[in-house]
């Protein structure tokens, strides 16, 4: 409906109304005038004055309601089609749902959620066999620490128990002595050296190659070393070491019986070759 049809509609209804009270009204007055002119003829000079004084009252605001009406239809003439529908109007619109993250976003976002739930896991289990492992070791003498030797850094990591290291502190020790860069040291990896230690009951292993970057690892090929294309040490699932006082052929046997990945003998060079790729076996120089 236009504003304008509007106006006509509420129009007829104040119309309708004028007339309805205008016609009780005339009743009333009738009705009033009788027994005015009845009391008028009995009732003294001063009563006919009052009553005549309510007459034109009611008179002067009939008046007034007409002059509201005429005001009431200009104003919506003047205001045309742009009159007060949308300010009178009180129907409530519904409200406009919120836009959905876009799907890459909401796989990102649960991407993270998995990486952190897992990290969350891992920790979780460490300290569980952290605190296994302090059980078992209530009441008995302390073991005493194996230590680490980086030949290239001259660096020594003390380790007591190979999960209580961080990983940020493992992959550091183990990092690219040509760039100084890590990477992520397989922690399995890492605890075959500690047990390499333990069993042949030795408290030092020599760590002849850890973690070499792919730039490093192709000067190595271009010098004619016994180093793979694809080598597992640019991956960080693999290190080369010795144990002091032990000898190669002994680690190597012991290394097999792990089977833990890929076993390389290098008896001229006294260390072997660890890695936690497939199961395989080879002898170099």
């Amino acid at each position: 409906m236009t504003t304008r049809g509007w106006w006509n509609t509420w129009l007829a209804l104040l119309t309708i109304a004028v007339a309805v009270g205008t016609g009780s009204d005339a009743l009333a007055d009738d009705s009033v005038d009788g027994a005015e002119v009845a009391e008028v003829s009995n009732a003294p000079a001063g009563a006919a004055v009052t009553a005549g004084a309510q007459a034109e009252t009611q008179a002067g605001a009939k008046a007034d309601m007409a002059d509201v009406l005429i005001d009431s239809v200009d104003l919506g003439a003047a205001m045309g089609d742009a009159g007060p529908v949308s300010a009178i109007s009180t129907r409530t619109e519904p409200a406009a749902e919120l836009p959905r993250p876009a799907g890459k976003k909401m796989s990102e976002w649960a991407a993270k959620r998995r990486a952190a739930d897992r990290d969350a896991a891992d920790r979780t289990n460490r300290h569980r066999r952290w605190q296994a492992q302090l059980r078992r070791r209530l009441g008995k003498a302390p073991t005493s620490p194996v230590n680490i030797y980086n030949k290239w850094t001259r660096e020594i990591l003390p380790v007591d128990d190979a999960d209580a290291v961080k990983d940020e502190r493992r992959n550091l020790f183990f990092r690219c002595h040509f760039t100084e860069k890590p990477t992520d040291i397989s922690p399995r990896l890492f605890a075959a050296l500690v047990a390499a230690a333990r069993h042949f009951d030795v408290l030092r292993v020599h760590i002849v190659s850890g973690y070499r970057a792919d730039k490093y690892n192709l000067v190595l090929r271009k010098k004619g070393r016994e180093v793979a294309r694809n080598s597992h040490h640019t991956l960080g699932s693999a290190i080369d070491f010795r144990l002091p006082g032990v000898p190669v052929r002994k680690l190597h046997n012991w290394a097999r019986r792990q089977r833990l990945g890929g076993v390389g003998f290098y008896p001229f060079s006294r260390f072997i070759h660890m890695d936690v790729g497939p199961i395989r076996y080879w002898e170099g120089r």
